[in-house]
């Protein structure tokens, strides 16, 4: 049997180890879903044909010693991660992701922000040998020289709340965009709070 996958790296084991576990009678693929919810697809091949698995939880069954193409069906969610929930209880932890916005021209965060800081701080904690990536951003006011400096020192700043928090210095990356990939496109030089922002993912 061949596989071709677009799947998670997670997805690619379960998929693998519940193919091995159902080999007798029946070799069995089933495509689990993707955490963001975008597609994905499988290619499930036998000596008499292929077919194409690209919903969640489609299974492709070949019985053993059948000479035909995989027969597909679908699969109940429910049933499937209750026969195998040590490999869901293995999966990776979904990342969170948290958006924080700065006064004009400098690095303090807004009053609104500080509050979504301590969940994102909190929630680093609670997670043991996770990881943060810290992207600082700005709007168009500025050259780009300025703004490049700017976002970085956004970014460094709330680095440093997280080290401050004893979170170790090298499981956190930060680094500044500028003006590039506003959240609200606009003309040069025009202020725009939702651009002023650094975005933190832990995962």
């Amino acid at each position: 049997m061949r596989l071709w996958h677009r799947l998670p790296a997670w997805a690619i084991v379960v998929a693998t180890l519940l193919l091995t576990a159902c080999s007798t009678p029946a070799t069995r693929v089933v495509l689990l879903p993707q955490e963001d919810g975008r597609a994905s697809a499988v290619v499930v091949s036998s000596r008499g044909g292929e077919e194409l698995l690209n919903k969640p939880y489609q299974r492709a069954t070949v019985p053993t010693g059948a000479a035909g193409a995989p027969v597909v069906d679908q699969a109940d969610p429910a049933q499937v991660r209750a026969d195998n929930k040590t490999l869901f209880d293995l999966a990776p932890q979904r990342a969170q992701r948290y958006t924080v916005y700065f006064d004009g021209g400098g690095v303090m965060l807004t009053t609104e922000s500080q509050r979504t800081m301590t969940e994102a701080l909190v929630a680093a904690e609670s997670r043991s040998g996770g990881d943060i990536v810290i992207t600082g951003y700005t709007d168009t006011v500025g050259t780009d020289l300025q703004n490049d400096a700017l976002s970085s020192r956004r970014a460094q700043q709330v680095r440093q709340m997280f080290i401050e928090r004893r979170f170790p210095p090298s499981r956190i990356e930060a680094v500044g965009r500028g003006e590039r990939d506003p959240a609200v496109p606009t003309a040069d030089e025009t202020d725009e709070p939702r651009n002023r922002r650094v975005t933190v993912e832990v995962r």
